[in-house]
Protein backbone atom coordinates (compact mmCIF):
# COMPACT_ATOMS: atom_id res chain seq x y z
CA UNK A 1 0.00 0.00 0.00
CA UNK A 2 1.41 3.35 -1.04
CA UNK A 3 1.92 6.28 1.29
CA UNK A 4 -0.94 8.24 -0.25
CA UNK A 5 -3.33 5.28 0.17
CA UNK A 6 -2.40 4.86 3.83
CA UNK A 7 -2.99 8.55 4.39
CA UNK A 8 -6.48 8.25 2.88
CA UNK A 9 -7.57 5.76 5.56
CA UNK A 10 -7.26 8.28 8.39
CA UNK A 11 -10.95 8.99 8.89
CA UNK A 12 -10.86 10.08 12.55
CA UNK A 13 -8.46 12.98 12.15
CA UNK A 14 -10.02 16.42 12.88
CA UNK A 15 -10.36 18.93 10.13
CA UNK A 16 -7.26 20.94 11.01
CA UNK A 17 -5.10 17.83 11.27
CA UNK A 18 -6.45 16.43 8.00
CA UNK A 19 -5.61 19.64 6.17
CA UNK A 20 -2.08 19.61 7.57
CA UNK A 21 -1.62 15.96 6.62
CA UNK A 22 -3.01 16.52 3.13
CA UNK A 23 -0.69 19.46 2.63
CA UNK A 24 2.28 17.35 3.65
CA UNK A 25 1.24 14.56 1.31
CA UNK A 26 0.72 16.92 -1.59
CA UNK A 27 4.06 18.60 -0.97
CA UNK A 28 6.05 15.38 -0.95
CA UNK A 29 3.88 13.52 -3.46
CA UNK A 30 4.00 16.22 -6.10
CA UNK A 31 7.71 15.80 -6.50
CA UNK A 32 9.04 12.83 -8.48
CA UNK A 33 11.45 10.65 -6.60
CA UNK A 34 12.97 7.77 -8.55
CA UNK A 35 15.17 6.30 -5.85
CA UNK A 36 13.64 3.75 -3.46
CA UNK A 37 15.86 5.06 -0.66
CA UNK A 38 14.62 8.58 -1.24
CA UNK A 39 10.98 7.46 -1.14
CA UNK A 40 11.60 5.65 2.15
CA UNK A 41 13.09 8.78 3.72
CA UNK A 42 10.12 10.82 2.51
CA UNK A 43 7.74 8.34 4.13
CA UNK A 44 9.61 8.53 7.44
CA UNK A 45 9.65 12.34 7.47
CA UNK A 46 5.95 12.55 6.63
CA UNK A 47 5.12 9.95 9.27
CA UNK A 48 6.95 11.86 12.02
CA UNK A 49 5.38 15.12 10.91
CA UNK A 50 1.87 13.65 10.98
CA UNK A 51 2.31 11.99 14.39
CA UNK A 52 3.48 15.27 15.87
CA UNK A 53 0.30 16.98 14.62
CA UNK A 54 -1.96 14.12 15.74
CA UNK A 55 -0.44 13.98 19.24
CA UNK A 56 -0.98 17.72 19.72
CA UNK A 57 -4.61 17.35 18.66
CA UNK A 58 -4.98 14.44 21.12
CA UNK A 59 -6.95 12.20 18.77
CA UNK A 60 -6.59 8.61 17.80
CA UNK A 61 -6.03 7.64 14.22
CA UNK A 62 -7.56 4.54 12.74
CA UNK A 63 -4.14 3.35 11.53
CA UNK A 64 -0.65 4.43 12.50
CA UNK A 65 1.66 5.16 9.58
CA UNK A 66 4.47 2.67 9.59
CA UNK A 67 7.40 2.24 7.27
CA UNK A 68 6.92 -0.34 4.55
CA UNK A 69 7.15 -3.89 5.82
CA UNK A 70 5.85 -3.24 9.35
CA UNK A 71 2.46 -4.63 10.43
CA UNK A 72 -0.26 -2.03 10.82
CA UNK A 73 -1.88 -1.62 14.24
CA UNK A 74 -5.62 -1.17 14.16
CA UNK A 75 -7.62 0.95 16.62
CA UNK A 76 -11.34 1.18 17.27
CA UNK A 77 -13.33 4.37 16.92
CA UNK A 78 -13.56 4.67 20.73
CA UNK A 79 -9.83 4.82 21.27
CA UNK A 80 -9.75 8.50 22.09
CA UNK A 81 -6.70 9.78 23.87
CA UNK A 82 -7.74 10.61 27.44
CA UNK A 83 -6.29 13.25 29.70
CA UNK A 84 -3.72 12.13 32.21
CA UNK A 85 -5.15 11.53 35.70
CA UNK A 86 -2.65 13.93 37.20
CA UNK A 87 -3.96 16.71 34.99
CA UNK A 88 -7.57 16.30 36.14
CA UNK A 89 -8.55 18.89 38.71
CA UNK A 90 -5.60 21.14 38.02
CA UNK A 91 -6.50 24.82 37.84
CA UNK A 92 -5.18 26.84 35.00
CA UNK A 93 -4.16 30.45 35.62
CA UNK A 94 -7.21 32.73 35.52
CA UNK A 95 -9.70 29.84 35.74
CA UNK A 96 -11.17 31.13 38.98
CA UNK A 97 -11.72 34.57 37.59
CA UNK A 98 -14.33 33.16 35.21
CA UNK A 99 -16.28 31.47 38.02
CA UNK A 100 -15.96 34.09 40.71
CA UNK A 101 -18.63 36.74 40.50
CA UNK A 102 -18.21 40.31 41.56
CA UNK A 103 -20.67 41.92 43.95
CA UNK A 104 -22.53 43.77 41.20
CA UNK A 105 -23.04 40.61 39.16
CA UNK A 106 -24.03 38.69 42.29
CA UNK A 107 -26.56 41.36 43.28
CA UNK A 108 -27.93 41.56 39.73
CA UNK A 109 -28.53 37.82 39.77
CA UNK A 110 -30.53 38.02 42.99
CA UNK A 111 -32.35 41.11 41.78
CA UNK A 112 -33.49 39.28 38.67
CA UNK A 113 -34.36 36.01 40.43
CA UNK A 114 -35.95 37.43 43.60
CA UNK A 115 -36.57 41.16 43.10
CA UNK A 116 -38.94 41.78 46.01
CA UNK A 117 -36.98 39.99 48.73
CA UNK A 118 -33.70 41.44 47.44
CA UNK A 119 -35.06 44.97 47.58
CA UNK A 120 -36.64 44.30 50.97
CA UNK A 121 -33.32 43.22 52.46
CA UNK A 122 -31.57 46.17 50.83
CA UNK A 123 -34.24 48.52 52.14
CA UNK A 124 -33.99 47.22 55.70
CA UNK A 125 -30.22 47.70 55.73
CA UNK A 126 -30.30 51.20 54.28
CA UNK A 127 -33.21 52.37 56.45
CA UNK A 128 -31.33 51.11 59.49
CA UNK A 129 -28.17 52.92 58.39
CA UNK A 130 -30.18 56.10 57.84
CA UNK A 131 -31.67 56.00 61.32
CA UNK A 132 -28.26 55.29 62.85
CA UNK A 133 -26.85 58.29 61.01
CA UNK A 134 -29.72 60.44 62.26
CA UNK A 135 -29.02 59.44 65.85
CA UNK A 136 -25.25 59.63 65.85
CA UNK A 137 -24.39 62.55 63.57
CA UNK A 138 -26.19 65.29 65.60
CA UNK A 139 -24.22 64.32 68.68
CA UNK A 140 -20.99 65.05 66.84
CA UNK A 141 -21.90 68.74 66.80
CA UNK A 142 -23.52 68.90 70.24
CA UNK A 143 -21.97 70.18 73.43
CA UNK A 144 -20.26 67.94 75.93
CA UNK A 145 -23.28 67.58 78.23
CA UNK A 146 -25.45 66.38 75.36
CA UNK A 147 -22.80 63.90 74.27
CA UNK A 148 -22.63 62.46 77.77
CA UNK A 149 -26.41 62.10 77.97
CA UNK A 150 -26.64 60.46 74.54
CA UNK A 151 -27.76 56.86 74.52
CA UNK A 152 -28.28 55.01 71.28
CA UNK A 153 -31.93 54.05 70.76
CA UNK A 154 -31.82 50.47 69.48
CA UNK A 155 -35.63 49.99 69.32
CA UNK A 156 -35.86 53.08 67.13
CA UNK A 157 -33.41 51.62 64.62
CA UNK A 158 -35.28 48.31 64.78
CA UNK A 159 -38.47 50.12 63.82
CA UNK A 160 -36.74 51.73 60.85
CA UNK A 161 -35.36 48.35 59.72
CA UNK A 162 -38.81 46.77 60.02
CA UNK A 163 -40.42 49.57 58.06
CA UNK A 164 -37.84 49.35 55.29
CA UNK A 165 -38.08 45.57 55.00
CA UNK A 166 -41.77 44.84 55.41
CA UNK A 167 -43.48 47.99 54.16
CA UNK A 168 -41.48 50.50 52.15
CA UNK A 169 -39.38 48.33 49.83
CA UNK A 170 -42.13 45.90 48.68
CA UNK A 171 -44.60 48.71 48.06
CA UNK A 172 -41.97 50.81 46.30
CA UNK A 173 -41.19 47.88 44.00
CA UNK A 174 -44.84 47.83 42.95
CA UNK A 175 -44.90 51.61 42.68
CA UNK A 176 -42.00 51.92 40.23
CA UNK A 177 -43.27 49.11 38.04
CA UNK A 178 -46.73 50.70 38.06
CA UNK A 179 -45.22 54.05 37.05
CA UNK A 180 -43.40 52.39 34.16
CA UNK A 181 -46.59 50.64 33.07
CA UNK A 182 -48.53 53.92 33.06
CA UNK A 183 -45.79 55.70 31.10
CA UNK A 184 -45.71 52.95 28.47
CA UNK A 185 -49.49 52.81 28.16
CA UNK A 186 -49.67 56.57 27.89
CA UNK A 187 -46.96 56.72 25.24
CA UNK A 188 -44.66 58.91 27.34
CA UNK A 189 -41.04 58.46 26.28
CA UNK A 190 -37.78 60.22 26.97
CA UNK A 191 -38.05 63.51 28.83
CA UNK A 192 -41.85 63.42 28.63
CA UNK A 193 -41.82 60.11 30.47
CA UNK A 194 -39.53 61.54 33.14
CA UNK A 195 -41.79 64.55 33.70
CA UNK A 196 -44.89 62.33 33.74
CA UNK A 197 -43.42 59.98 36.35
CA UNK A 198 -42.19 62.84 38.53
CA UNK A 199 -45.59 64.56 38.55
CA UNK A 200 -47.45 61.33 39.27
CA UNK A 201 -45.10 60.38 42.09
CA UNK A 202 -44.62 63.71 43.81
CA UNK A 203 -47.98 65.41 43.39
CA UNK A 204 -50.68 62.86 42.54
CA UNK A 205 -50.46 59.86 44.83
CA UNK A 206 -47.16 58.35 45.95
CA UNK A 207 -45.52 61.03 48.12
CA UNK A 208 -48.72 61.67 50.07
CA UNK A 209 -49.25 57.97 50.63
CA UNK A 210 -45.64 57.07 51.50
CA UNK A 211 -45.16 59.96 53.94
CA UNK A 212 -48.46 59.24 55.69
CA UNK A 213 -47.49 55.57 55.82
CA UNK A 214 -44.12 56.41 57.35
CA UNK A 215 -45.51 58.56 60.14
CA UNK A 216 -48.39 56.15 60.76
CA UNK A 217 -46.17 53.07 60.89
CA UNK A 218 -43.65 54.75 63.19
CA UNK A 219 -46.46 55.86 65.49
CA UNK A 220 -48.02 52.40 65.54
CA UNK A 221 -44.69 50.74 66.38
CA UNK A 222 -44.26 53.28 69.19
CA UNK A 223 -47.58 52.16 70.68
CA UNK A 224 -49.78 55.09 69.65
CA UNK A 225 -53.51 54.60 69.32
CA UNK A 226 -55.33 55.44 66.05
CA UNK A 227 -56.30 58.92 67.24
CA UNK A 228 -52.73 59.79 68.12
CA UNK A 229 -51.50 58.43 64.80
CA UNK A 230 -54.03 60.53 62.92
CA UNK A 231 -53.10 63.67 64.86
CA UNK A 232 -49.40 63.05 64.20
CA UNK A 233 -49.95 62.66 60.45
CA UNK A 234 -52.14 65.77 60.34
CA UNK A 235 -49.54 67.80 62.20
CA UNK A 236 -46.46 66.90 60.16
CA UNK A 237 -47.66 65.77 56.73
CA UNK A 238 -47.66 69.14 54.98
CA UNK A 239 -44.21 70.09 56.28
CA UNK A 240 -42.94 66.69 55.22
CA UNK A 241 -44.41 67.15 51.75
CA UNK A 242 -42.73 70.50 51.26
CA UNK A 243 -39.41 69.06 52.38
CA UNK A 244 -39.90 66.08 50.08
CA UNK A 245 -40.54 68.25 47.01
CA UNK A 246 -37.37 70.22 47.66
CA UNK A 247 -35.28 67.12 48.23
CA UNK A 248 -36.74 64.43 45.97
CA UNK A 249 -37.87 66.18 42.79
CA UNK A 250 -34.30 66.84 41.54
CA UNK A 251 -33.24 63.35 42.60
CA UNK A 252 -36.14 61.65 40.87
CA UNK A 253 -35.79 63.60 37.64
CA UNK A 254 -32.26 62.24 37.30
CA UNK A 255 -33.37 58.81 38.50
CA UNK A 256 -36.23 58.45 36.00
CA UNK A 257 -34.17 59.86 33.15
CA UNK A 258 -30.98 57.83 33.43
CA UNK A 259 -31.56 54.75 35.63
CA UNK A 260 -33.26 51.49 34.49
CA UNK A 261 -36.53 50.65 36.23
CA UNK A 262 -35.10 47.69 38.14
CA UNK A 263 -32.51 49.97 39.80
CA UNK A 264 -34.66 53.04 40.45
CA UNK A 265 -35.66 51.83 43.90
CA UNK A 266 -32.00 51.16 44.74
CA UNK A 267 -31.15 54.77 43.90
CA UNK A 268 -33.97 55.87 46.17
CA UNK A 269 -32.82 53.55 48.95
CA UNK A 270 -29.26 54.85 48.78
CA UNK A 271 -30.45 58.44 48.73
CA UNK A 272 -32.87 57.59 51.53
CA UNK A 273 -29.94 57.33 53.93
CA UNK A 274 -29.86 61.11 53.87
CA UNK A 275 -33.65 61.42 53.70
CA UNK A 276 -34.24 59.00 56.57
CA UNK A 277 -31.65 60.83 58.62
CA UNK A 278 -33.51 64.07 57.99
CA UNK A 279 -36.90 62.56 58.86
CA UNK A 280 -35.53 60.93 62.00
CA UNK A 281 -33.90 64.19 63.06
CA UNK A 282 -36.94 66.34 62.27
CA UNK A 283 -39.52 63.95 63.74
CA UNK A 284 -37.88 61.89 66.49
CA UNK A 285 -40.00 59.38 68.41
CA UNK A 286 -41.97 61.00 71.20
CA UNK A 287 -40.97 60.27 74.74
CA UNK A 288 -43.25 58.17 76.89
CA UNK A 289 -44.09 61.17 79.08
CA UNK A 290 -45.33 63.10 76.06
CA UNK A 291 -47.39 60.13 74.87
CA UNK A 292 -48.98 59.73 78.29
CA UNK A 293 -49.87 63.43 78.34
CA UNK A 294 -51.56 63.08 74.94
CA UNK A 295 -53.48 60.01 76.11
CA UNK A 296 -54.70 61.87 79.18
CA UNK A 297 -55.72 64.82 77.01
CA UNK A 298 -57.72 62.55 74.70
CA UNK A 299 -59.49 60.92 77.66
CA UNK A 300 -60.34 64.37 79.07
CA UNK A 301 -61.78 65.54 75.76
CA UNK A 302 -63.95 62.40 75.60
Amino acid sequence: MSFRQRLGKLTLVPTGTAIAAASTSAFFGSRRYTSHTTNQKVNQIASRHFHAIASRAQVSTGTYLKPVGYPQRQYTSTSIVKAEPAAVGKETPGANTATKKGFVEWYEGHLEARPVITKAVTGSILWGVGDAVAQVVPTLFADESTKKEFKYDVPRTARAVTFGFAIHAPLSHLHYNFLEWMAVRGGFKGLRGTVFKTIMEQFIYWSWFSNSLYHGAMGAMQGMNPTQIYDRIADVLWDTQVAQWKFWIPVQILNFQFVPVRHQLNVVLLTSIVWTALLSAWYPPEKKEEQNEEKDQVKTEK
